[in-house]
C-alpha cells in the first residue's frame, strides 16, 4: 500500500518526540487533531481530487497566522488568536498540506540569528553548538531535521536564506508580492516577504508555485528561458572577510557553474554591500517601529532585549535622515543594476560565517549585522533571490545564493539546478514514463536519460500493491533482461524519495545490458510471496498491456 497523509502524520510525531528538540516550536498541535486533518486529506484522494501536496507536512513560522493557533512572532505578551489562516498557510492546505504547528524566530522577526526568543534559542541541525540562523529559525530547523517537508518563513533582511544556508536545505526569497502578506505580522511591511524551505528545490518551487498560481505572473514577465545563462560572480577579495575555507568552497562553486556551461564573468560588489548596510544602519529600521514600537514601548518581562533596543532606537531618527537614504539607495541602486547589466544572476555566498551562540552573545548586533552582509540589499533593490546548499566546510553546510532581478524567479531556479549534485536512477514499474508514480521523478526535477533493459540477471513479478507496481529481482540463473528507464534527478530527491519508500520495496544497483551499474528499486524476498512471476513479458509496461488485451485488472 501506498504511505497515506495519516501515516505521514503518526512518524513525523513519533520523529518530533525522538528529535528531543523542543525550541523549534511556539505550538504544536495535538496530534490526534492533526491526525483527523490527514484522514480528510487521504478521504479527498481517494475521492478523486487532485491535490499536490497531498500529505506534505507543513511548519509555519509563528508570525504567519494559522486558524487554531495563537500568532506570537515570538512574544508570548504580543499573541492573538486568528479568525482564519493567512492566505500562504490557506493555499497550501487546499492543495493538501497539513499543518503540524508554529515555529520559533527571533522576536518580531527582528534578526538574523534564531537566538532571540522567550522560547528558546534554535540550535542549528547539523551541529547544535552552532546558531540555527534567524529569524525563520524554527522554521528551518524542522525541515532540516526531517519533522517538516515545508516551512513558511518570512525574509525582510534575509531571514529565510541564512538558516536555510545554516542548515543545508533550500530557501527561496520570491520576488516582493509574489506570495500574499496578509496574515504576517509586519516587520518592515514594504519589505517583508513570505519564503519558502524545503529539503529540495523542486519541492521548494511547487509550493511556491501552489502559493502564487498563475495569476501570480504579470503579463509584462518575460517568458521562462532556457539559457544560456550569464552569472555576475565577484572576486572573494572584493567580498570582505570570510570563515577559512569559504572563499575556496564559493570559487568551487562558481566553477561548477562555469563546468556546467553557464558563463560567468566578474562584477563590482560595491553598491550591493552598500546598500545592504543601509537597512539597520540607516532609516530604513523605523519602520520596524511602525510595525511593533507602540507594543514594545509599554516594556514587558517576555521582551528579547535586543530586539526591544534595536525597535525602540528607531522611534527617534529624523525624517530628513529617510529621504537622504532613499535618495542614497536609488543612485545605488542604479549602480548595482548598471554593473549587472544583461546578466541573469549575481552570486554570493548567503552569509560570511557561521557563528556560536557564545560569538553572538558577545556581540549581538555586530554578529547580526555581518551575517546580512550578503542578503540584507536584495528587498531594498526589489530582487529576488534563492539559497541553495553547496556543500560542507569544515564539516558544516555551505550555501550559496542567486540573486535576479523582479519576476527572475524561474530563471533562478532554473541555474540553481545546475548547481545540484545530480544522481541515476533506474525504473522498472510505477516509476516508467507514464505510469502512476512517475511524477515522484518530475517533481523533484528528474529528467528522463535513456531507455534501456537490464542485464539478463533479473526476474520481475507483478506485487499486489495500490498503485500496482512489479517487483524487481536479481537472479543467480534464469535470468533475463527488463525493460527499464534510467533517470537523471538531484542528489536531495532522491534522498527524500527514498525516505518514503515502502515496503517491500527496497534499493540498490542494478545492473544494465551494458554492463554499467546503477541505483534502482528492488524487491524485498517477503514481497514476492503470492506474486505472480511476469518476466515473459519482458517489462511492465508490456505485461500491463497483456492485462487490458484480455480484460483483466492489474494486481
Amino acid at each position: 500500500m501506498a504511505e497515506t497523509a495519516l501515516d505521514r502524520v503518526r512518524r513525523a510525531y513519533a520523529r518530533i518526540a525522538e528529535t528531543g528538540r523542543p525550541e523549534i516550536w511556539i505550538d504544536l498541535r495535538p496530534q490526534a487533531d492533526v491526525e483527523d486533518e490527514a484522514a480528510a486529506v487521504d478521504a479527498r484522494v481517494a475521492g478523486g481530487e487532485d491535490l499536490p501536496l497531498a500529505g506534505r507536512l507543513l511548519a509555519v513560522k509563528g508570525n504567519i497566522d494559522v486558524a487554531g493557533l495563537p500568532t506570537t512572532a515570538g512574544c508570548p505578551s504580543y499573541a492573538y488568536l486568528p479568525d482564519a489562516d493567512a492566505p500562504a498557510v490557506a493555499a497550501l492546505r487546499e492543495a493538501g498540506a497539513i499543518v503540524l504547528g508554529t515555529t520559533n524566530l527571533d522576536q518580531f522577526a527582528t534578526g538574523l540569528v534564531g537566538t532571540r526568543s522567550p522560547y528558546g534559542a534554535v540550535r542549528a541541525a547539523t551541529d547544535p553548538a552552532r546558531i540555527s540562523g534567524g529569524s525563520s529559525s524554527g522554521s528551518a530547523v524542522a525541515v532540516a531535521l526531517g519533522l517538516a517537508d515545508l516551512a513558511l518563513g518570512t525574509d525582510t533582511a534575509g531571514s529565510g536564506r541564512v538558516p536555510a544556508a545554516f542548515n543545508g536545505i533550500v530557501g527561496i526569497k520570491p520576488t516582493r508580492g509574489l506570495i500574499s502578506a496578509d496574515g504576517v505580522v509586519p516587520a518592515c511591511r514594504s519589505l517583508d516577504c513570505v519564503s519558502v524551505f524545503a529539503r529540495t528545490l523542486p519541492e521548494a518551487q511547487r509550493a511556491l508555485a501552489m502559493m502564487t498560481g498563475s495569476s501570480a505572473r504579470p503579463a509584462s514577465r518575460p517568458a521562462r528561458r532556457t539559457g544560456p545563462w550569464r552569472v555576475a560572480v565577484p572576486a572573494t577579495a572584493d567580498l570582505g572577510p570570510l570563515a577559512p575555507g569559504w572563499a575556496e568552497a564559493f570559487e568551487a562553486t562558481a566553477g561548477r557553474l562555469a563546468w556546467a556551461g553557464v558563463e560567468t564573468g566578474p562584477i563590482d560588489p560595491g553598491p550591493f554591500l552598500e546598500a545592504a548596510a543601509l537597512l539597520y544602519q540607516g532609516a530604513f529600521v523605523a519602520e520596524r517601529y511602525t510595525a511593533v514600537g507602540a507594543f514594545v514601548e509599554k516594556g514587558g518581562p517576555d521582551l528579547d532585549p535586543v530586539v526591544a533596543s534595536i525597535i525602540t532606537a528607531a522611534r527617534d531618527l529624523p525624517a530628513h535622515r529617510l529621504f537622504a537614504d532613499r535618495e542614497r539607495l536609488a543612485e545605488l541602486r542604479e549602480r548595482a543594476f548598471s554593473l549587472l547589466g544583461d546578466r541573469d544572476a549575481l552570486l554570493l555566498p548567503v552569509t560570511p560565517r557561521h557563528p556560536t551562540p557564545a560569538q553572538v552573545a558577545a556581540d549581538p548586533v555586530g554578529v547580526n549585522s555581518d551575517l546580512g552582509r550578503f542578503t540584507n540589499f536584495v528587498n531594498l533593490f526589489d530582487m529576488c533571490a534563492l539559497a541553495i546548499p553547496a556543500g560542507q566546510v569544515d564539516g558544516l553546510p555551505y550555501g550559496v545564493m542567486l540573486v535576479g532581478r523582479a519576476h527572475a524567479d524561474d530563471d533562478l531556479a532554473a541555474i540553481a539546478r545546475l548547481l545540484q549534485p545530480v544522481v541515476r536512477l533506474a525504473v522498472v514499474g510505477a516509476h516508467l514514463s507514464g505510469q502512476p508514480l512517475n511524477h515522484e521523478l518530475i517533481t523533484r526535477g528528474a529528467r528522463l536519460v535513456a531507455a534501456s533493459t537490464t542485464a539478463a540477471r533479473y526476474r520481475l513479478h507483478a506485487l499486489a500493491t495500490d498503485p500496482p507496481k512489479p517487483g524487481l529481482v536479481r537472479v543467480a540463473e534464469g535470468g533475463a533482461a527488463i525493460e527499464c528507464e534510467v533517470w537523471e534527478l538531484p542528489a536531495e530527491g532522491l534522498g527524500d524519495m527514498l525516505a518514503a519508500l515502502p515496503r517491500p520495496m527496497t534499493f540498490g544497483q542494478v545492473e544494465l545490458a551494458d554492463g554499467a551499474n546503477v541505483p534502482g528499486f528492488l524487491c524485498a524476498p517477503e514481497g514476492l510471496r503470492g506474486a505472480a512471476d511476469i518476466t515473459g513479458h519482458g517489462g511492465w509496461r508490456a505485461y500491463l498491456r497483456s492485462q487490458a488485451v484480455h480484460g483483466r485488472p492489474a494486481p
